[in-house]
């Protein structure tokens, strides 16, 4: 008998840390989704796509949900909300540390959804078995519609057999998108992803969260990409410390997210930075229109 073609979308939603860019990456085997130890490292939903011979998964990583402070990070919550309406089925990613009064609306909103659930519990290489079962048991009664994996995204445990039930779940479809497709996101976006990557993990406290990148030149020859980029921060303090004491900070983001580059796009990268200061861009809408938050 023919095996039918199953296509359809997969969210991914949960708190900030609980490692769903992780388990997006370990799903779709490419490193998509940005990932470092702080949290909103993902600041829009990031479209990974999976393809079999007779299925097609469409993969959403949404922001981490949390309290807004800034209208950017009140369209962040419109993506991670909206994730719950758009989808197939739905990964809750929680993780063996967190308790489930950390975001209760949200979680009342992934109890009454009629979406099937997958509840992805993370992260269970860092604990013993007693605390594991307790952890299952709380999560088991609290989301009692949701089919429950304890799971290690980092090292890949439990990950074949979420791919498998997410599968079964798919509706009969065609495919969305081609076959030969990784992601909706365009090449800027990945450039621009892996500089803020970068711009995390070398800086402290607010400035990673201060600063947006824009792609200016994305020029691809045959055997080198030449690209320029200008990373606007929201303060005049902020543009001294990105650059540090004789350009040396800059430089090492410039060095790490090169190397980086090269390895995702398989060529030899020449790459530019350059530091403005946009005052206070995260409540601009302007500003915000222009970097896709208010989709």
């Amino acid at each position: 008998m023919e095996q039918k073609h199953r296509a359809g979308f997969v969210n991914i939603v949960g708190n900030p840390n609980t490692g769903k860019s992780t388990l997006m990456n370990a799903l779709v085997g490419e490193k998509i989704s940005i990932i470092t130890s702080k949290s909103q490292t993902t600041r829009h939903r990031i479209m990974g796509i999976v393809n079999g011979e007779d299925f097609q998964i469409v993969y959403s990583d949404t922001p981490g949900v949390l309290k807004p402070m800034y209208k950017m990070q009140e369209s962040m919550m419109n993506f991670a909300k909206s994730a719950l309406v758009d989808a197939d089925v739905i990964l809750y990613v929680t993780d063996i540390y967190e308790t489930i009064d950390k975001n209760a609306d949200f979680l009342e909103k992934i109890q009454k959804t009629d979406i099937p659930v997958l509840l992805i519990l993370n992260k269970i290489d860092l604990t013993d078995q007693v605390k594991l079962d307790a952890a299952i048991e709380i999560w088991k009664n609290t989301l009692p519609n949701a089919e429950l994996f304890p799971t290690s995204a980092k090292e890949n445990f439990n990950v074949s057999n979420i791919l498998k039930r997410i599968i079964e779940l798919l509706p009969e479809s065609e495919a969305f998108f081609p076959k030969d497709q990784l992601t909706d996101k365009t090449e800027r976006f990945f450039v621009s992803e892996i500089i803020r990557e970068k711009i995390l993990l070398t800086y402290q406290k607010e400035i990673p969260y201060s600063v947006e990148i824009e792609v200016e030149e994305f020029k691809e020859g045959t055997d080198l990409i030449k690209i320029g980029a200008v990373i606007y921060v929201a303060r005049d303090t902020q543009k001294g410390i990105i650059i540090g004491h004789k350009g040396e900070q800059l430089k090492k983001v410039g060095t790490l997210a090169r190397l980086d580059m090269e390895t995702f796009f398989q060529k030899k990268v020449f790459l530019q930075l350059f530091v403005k200061v946009e005052k206070d861009w995260r409540d601009k809408k302007s500003f915000l229109d222009r970097f896709g938050y208010n989709q």
